[in-house]
């Protein structure tokens, strides 16, 4: 029997070969069968369901899952190209496809092209053209093949980028002379929750009430404990196919909830590597029927919210006599608290409590080992007297083009007055 379509658990009807009623089918003369059983044993249609088609010993039913892994480079030079950018919430991912003539290896080999921007809240209705400028290529793990994925930002179609189009003015630091020189390296811990359809509430948590309290569930294993590990797992794998720089992933404090590492990653290259992520991990979700939420503090009370930490280094904090470099990034970002919090993403203000592995919003700190500060500055930094730092401050919905490049703006490329600095430098000695 070959199933051609499974979009969610249904009972199947089964013909054997033994059956008296049974007849040989010819290719012509095959049929699928759509049903649900109610109560009374009666079959009608249903939006869930499954179908099946007979396999006759004269030749096998293709199935929807053949033509969706159908490879057509033998057949073809095109390929289709996955076009992805940000949508007017600054939070969600939109794509559509193209086919195009011949692979390719550079996004400068690719068309600009258009979308309606009163559909996706970044244009109005009377003049909705907005124009797509690819930026990053990476292989499609849906499609397979030459077939890619490219994420793009948005323009007007005079050129001007729109508002939403973070990544512009981050490409414009990253090109720095000063911030190129300094090689600014990123490790993002992206924090998911992963939530029942419909219910909204989170996977594995019985609907309506609670599990057990956090503890066991952090990296931890088993039916009671982990939940989702498929979709972490899938997700995993699809990154590294696709050439994202994944470099790990764990299932997190709260149950229902994982995390993935991107990095270390160069410039600009973080934030496309996490909206690439982004989208595939939304993709992935859509296929397992569940739903993603980036939501900072999904479920309120005595649970952990979700983040976004950002690991940040230059190359004169990686060399020797580091440490004192990051500790003059750490006055820095100190004196910028409040512009930071302001960018590091929506609803941050319900995680950063001071508690739950947080530091307050409202008040700027930093510490070695300590995950209760703003910035967390590791053992083996302080020991071998270089290294990196951890803003633990981002949000899981941030907009990683403005996280990293608010940090390499911050550290590289903005000063502080002399007065400023030195009450900064007071306060923070004190602090620590």
């Amino acid at each position: 029997m070959a199933q051609i379509l499974a979009p969610s658990t249904q009972w199947q009807m089964r013909i054997t070969k033994a059956s008296a009623d049974a007849s040989p089918m010819t290719s012509k003369m095959w049929s699928s069968v759509v049903f649900k059983r109610n109560k009374k044993g009666a079959m009608k249609s249903s939006a869930k369901f499954k179908v099946f088609a007979i396999k006759s010993e004269n030749s096998t039913i293709n199935r929807l899952e053949d033509l969706l892994n159908l490879d057509i480079t033998p057949y073809t030079n095109n390929i289709i190209a996955e076009y992805i950018w940000i949508g007017g919430s600054g939070i969600d991912v939109r794509s559509k496809s193209r086919t195009i003539s011949k692979p390719v290896e550079h996004p400068s080999e690719l068309p600009k092209w258009n979308y309606d921007g009163s559909s996706t809240g970044q244009a109005p209705g009377e003049d909705s053209e907005v124009i797509l400028y690819p930026q990053a290529i990476f292989k499609d793990p849906f499609r397979g093949g030459n077939n890619i994925l490219v994420i793009c930002d948005a323009y007007t179609p005079a050129g001007e980028p729109i508002p939403t189009n973070k990544r512009h003015r981050a490409a414009k630091i990253f090109s720095n002379k000063k911030v190129v020189d300094e090689i600014p390296w990123y490790g993002i811990e992206q924090e998911y929750t992963l939530l029942q359809p419909n219910v909204k509430w989170p996977l594995g948590w019985p609907v309506g009430a609670y599990p057990g309290p956090q503890g066991p569930y952090y990296c931890g294993a088993g039916a009671d404990k982990s939940f989702g590990r498929d979709i972490s797992d899938a997700h995993y794998k699809a990154c590294l196919y696709a050439g994202i720089n994944i470099s790990g992933t764990n299932g997190e404090v709260m149950p229902g909830q994982w995390e993935y590492q991107v990095g270390p990653s160069v410039g600009i290259e973080a934030g496309d590597h996490i909206w690439a992520s982004r989208y595939i991990l939304e993709r992935i979700t859509e296929q397992a029927g569940v739903v993603l939420t980036l939501d900072p503090k999904p479920i309120e009370g005595d649970w952990n919210g979700a983040g976004c930490h950002t690991n940040f280094s230059t190359k004169s904090m990686r060399e020797e006599g580091g440490y004192e470099v990051i500790k003059k990034a750490i006055l820095n970002l100190s004196l910028r608290h409040n512009e930071h919090i302001s960018a590091y993403g929506e609803g941050n203000e319900r995680r950063l409590t001071g508690k739950h592995e947080t530091a307050s919003i409202d008040t700027f700190s930093w510490g070695v080992a300590n995950r209760g500060c703003s910035i967390r500055v590791g053992r083996d930094t302080e020991k071998q007297g270089k290294g990196y730092l951890e803003d633990r401050r981002p949000a899981s919905n941030m907009d990683p083009y403005v996280v990293t490049s608010l940090l390499a703006e911050t550290t590289l490329l903005w000063e502080p007055s002399l007065e400023s600095e030195a009450l900064a430098a007071q306060k923070l000695a004190l602090n620590v």
